[in-house]
């Protein structure tokens, strides 16, 4: 049963390109917070460790999981498909863990849909411009300039799921979002205040979409 000293679950969301998992991956350095790790059919990139960056498995052995209901949360993206699976995440939060979720906004939605019994704290990641957006991909995707275009494209669908989140944060400069993203989960651990002006993230998703 859950209590006071369980962790919280944190989730980050972006459009492909905007520094999610960078940022994942640094707030997982400070005491007390995991990363969940996803199950994906997708291919490892050069850069990607197995079951330490995601848990990669074919697409029958995905769908078996599917079928077992092991999945608090699951989605086909680009072809792909991403999930988390239920046990690993309830045992950490259930030793006071903080899980942090790197997933889009289908997974956000699943998992607060589950009106799971733990804190749930939602933020949703911007580029500075879609200028910086489509260079930052280009760079990813050096090799095929469609893929970065694909993703551009998805851009303008995902990013009108910012409304859902709590919080919106502008990822110009990697320390100054990662700050941000600490100060707003350290507020609402601890019943703080929070510097958070949400016309002004209003005003800049209009701008970033117009």
């Amino acid at each position: 049963m859950p209590s006071e000293k369980d962790g919280v679950m944190i989730i980050l969301s972006s459009p492909s390109g905007a520094g999610k998992t960078t940022l994942v991956k640094k707030l997982s350095e400070r005491d007390n917070f995991e990363i969940s790790i996803s199950h994906t059919t997708r291919q490892a990139r050069p850069n990607e460790n197995y079951n330490e960056d995601y848990f990669f498995v074919n697409e029958s052995e995905f769908k078996r999981l599917i079928n077992n209901e092991e999945f608090l949360e699951y989605a086909k993206v680009f072809n792909n498909y991403y999930g988390t699976t239920r046990t690993p995440v309830i045992d950490n939060l259930n030793k006071g863990k903080n899980v942090l979720f790197d997933i889009d906004w289908q997974g956000a939605d699943q998992i607060k849909n589950k009106k799971l019994d733990y804190k749930l704290i939602t933020f949703f990641i911007l580029p500075p411009s879609k200028e910086v957006l489509f260079e930052r991909l280009s760079k990813r995707h050096i090799n095929d300039k469609l893929i970065a275009e694909e993703r551009m494209n998805q851009f303008e669908r995902d990013i009108l799921h910012w409304i859902n989140y709590d919080y919106v944060v502008i990822n110009n400069d990697l320390n100054e979002c990662y700050l941000k993203i600490t100060n707003l989960i350290d507020a609402v651990i601890n019943n703080g205040s929070k510097d958070y002006d949400p016309n002004f993230i209003r005003d800049y998703v209009e701008k970033l979409i117009s």
